[in-house]
């Protein structure tokens, strides 16, 4: 079992800047793929960012690429999210996810393959 806790949410205006993080506490950090995910109100779930177990391997969404940046500190079982150059379609509210199984690039962008999930975190972009 590993729970997960989100924080850095916020409100900022277009063209601004957030930091999200997740901890981790429960199994060993390192043994988990760690995923960014967001929803929208009446949206379905929509991947974000993936970073393998050892930090070496990043994936991003299109939508995201060249603004965020997905790492992770294994000494602090904490999985981090840096957002710039928000935008309004940004809004959502932000989950990340743990992955016990081997790293994939394709797999790990869909959220059925994630076995633990944090509550989220609020991010709104005001333009």
């Amino acid at each position: 079992q590993v729970q997960l806790v989100e924080s850095g949410g916020g409100l900022v205006q277009a063209g601004g800047s957030l930091g999200l993080a997740c901890a981790a506490s429960g199994r060993t950090f390192s043994s988990y793929v760690m995923g960014w995910f967001r929803q929208a109100p009446g949206k379905e779930r929509e991947f974000v960012a993936v970073i393998s177990k050892s930090g070496g391997i990043r994936n991003y969404a299109d939508s995201v690429k060249g603004r965020f940046t997905i790492s992770r500190d294994n000494a602090k079982n904490t999985v981090y999210l840096q957002m710039n150059t928000l935008k309004p379609e940004d809004t959502a509210v932000y989950l990340c996810a743990a992955d016990g199984g081997l790293y994939s690039g394709g797999y790990h962008s869909r959220s059925q393959h994630y076995d633990y999930w944090g509550q989220g975190t609020q991010v709104t972009v005001s333009s």
